[in-house]
């Protein structure tokens, strides 16, 4: 199959295929337009200090997290926390249209196309959607530049604009995201075979699934906690730490606590299924159950990006709970945040607005995910309706599949969330060490002999502020992601009745 046909075939389909290849485009924008804001924050020259002691700040610009090279970090950071739900979104929307995609393929089986054209066809369409996201979040992120380059009054800038990435770095963006789109796609597809009468899904799990997640989430919560202890072990030895380590270890250990809460949904949905089916007594549960137990990571799929948002939400609560602390013990005279309490908690406010930003990011992934579960069941619910079930008890069946998983899931999320941020931060404290002071003259005080007798221990007391557990902070967080839940379904259910007529029994 020559480039050119690759192509044409890639852009081909219905509606809703185009529908998919818009939404994966925006989800790609979004994600290169957060990406790109990353980079630009990391790619801020640090000024040469002119003398021993200087500050080295950015006086240039407006915000006090682009002006300290300390906080450009964790700006960045939480810049590139923002991909994890956009990404997730895209994953959502490329399932949209499966069926009429595979039947597409299929189609393409029966002209003479081998398994790995198809592949490649599908791997194409994904990765052209991804690049058209990324060329316009390329575009987007000039004009916003453009339009914030002018300084204001005091001839500060409001945004990074007299900087840009690395061309090396801006480059992997604007070609990374597309390929891994498309690799992500490929990979996806090997355990599906395309043949010329349809399309066969890989062999389902006979067992249901087991809680190995909780040791995905026991490493990340140790690589946390072990960040404090490897410090202090090199400190104690007069020597740095490598540059890579601490990075290192919050990355890995933050992927594998959101793996294992992701792939944690898996167990839950099965361990809810069957008590369900065991203990429940109302048609509509017992649907929601039977569902639940025979495709157990539905879940993990459906709240993924919505439980990455939950997880780093109930870490800022954390986060801002240790500031807090901090601040008290400032007041109380022990080494607190040296005055800045205040702009950290202020900061901890764009913290939490970036949190809700991906909740809403969140909620469209769950709205996408949900109508195209209506839409691929139909048939099965158009035969319930046909055999006398009422439309009102498969929509609750609907409810409690959404639900039941979500519930614990988000608590689960919730606690990892708020264990991580407490194992890094740990308890606020000063004093707690002895010095000794020698009441003589320098003459009597540098002499071994007469030194001992004219020397005293001072103890500083140990000084420390546990910090709170924010369950204010963590019960909204909780109740808005549970929210999330209910609007998302309340808007799938208006899908149902045009996906249970008795016409969709007829449909392929």
């Amino acid at each position: 199959m020559r480039p050119s046909t690759l192509l044409r075939l890639a852009v081909a389909g219905t509606a809703t295929d185009t529908v998919r290849v818009v939404l994966t485009a925006v989800s790609a924008a979004l994600a290169t337009l957060a990406g790109l804001a990353a980079l630009t924050v990391l790619a801020i020259p640090t000024p040469p200090a002119v003398e021993e002691g200087d500050v080295r700040w950015s006086e240039q610009y407006a915000s006090q997290l682009l002006v300290e090279p300390g906080l450009r970090g964790g700006t960045a950071f939480a810049s590139l926390l923002l991909i994890i739900p956009v990404l997730a979104l895209a994953g959502q929307c490329a399932r949209l249209g499966a069926p009429a995609r595979d039947r597409r393929l299929a189609a393409l089986r029966l002209a003479g196309a081998t398994p790995g054209q198809v592949i490649r066809l599908a791997a194409g369409e994904t990765g052209l959607a991804a690049l058209l996201g990324t060329a316009a979040g390329t575009a987007i992120y000039f004009g916003v530049r453009e339009v914030f380059d002018t300084p204001d009054e005091r001839g500060r800038l409001v945004l990074p604009t007299d900087v840009l990435p690395a061309s090396g770095a801006f480059a992997a963006v604007l070609f990374g995201l597309p390929v891994v789109a498309a690799l992500a796609t490929a990979l996806i597809l090997r355990g599906v075979t395309v043949s010329p009468l349809g399309v066969v899904r890989g062999r389902q799990r006979e067992r249901g699934p087991r809680p190995w997640a909780g040791v995905l989430i026991g490493l990340g919560l140790a690589a946390f906690a072990a960040i404090g202890p490897v410090n202090r072990w090199y400190a104690t030895r007069d020597t740095r730490p490598p540059e890579w380590l601490t990075p290192a270890l919050l990355m890995a250990g933050g992927l594998a606590a959101l793996v294992g809460v992701v792939l944690g949904t898996g167990w839950i949905s099965y361990v809810t299924g069957r008590l369900l089916r065991r203990w429940a007594r109302r048609p509509a549960v017992l649907l929601a159950a039977a569902r639940l137990t025979a495709d157990p990571w539905a879940g993990s799929r459906t709240f993924a990006a919505l439980l990455a948002a939950v997880l780093f939400g109930a870490g800022a609560a954390g986060l801002r709970s240790y500031f807090e602390a901090a601040a008290e013990l400032e007041r109380r005279g022990g080494g607190g945040l040296a005055g800045n309490g205040g702009f950290y908690l202020s900061t901890m406010d764009l913290v939490d607005l970036a949190v809700a930003v991906a909740m809403v990011v969140a909620s469209g992934g769950l709205v996408v995910a949900l109508v195209e579960g209506i839409t691929a069941r139909r048939r099965a619910y158009a035969a319930l309706v046909a055999t006398g079930v009422p439309r009102a008890t498969v929509g609750r069946s609907i409810a409690w599949q959404a639900l039941a998983p979500a519930v614990p899931a988000v608590a689960l999320a919730l606690t990892v969330g708020m264990l991580l941020a407490r194992g890094l931060f740990g308890t606020p404290s000063s004093g707690g060490y002895r010095s000794e002071v020698c009441d003589a003259g320098e003459q009597l005080c540098t002499d071994p002999a007469t030194r001992e007798q004219y020397t005293r221990v001072e103890v500083e007391p140990l000084i420390s502020v546990t910090p709170d557990v924010p369950l204010g902070h963590l019960a909204w967080l909780g109740t808005g992601a549970v929210a999330a839940v209910l609007v998302t379904v309340a808007v799938g259910l208006l899908f149902l009745r045009a996906g249970t007529a008795v016409e969709e029994l007829r449909a392929t």
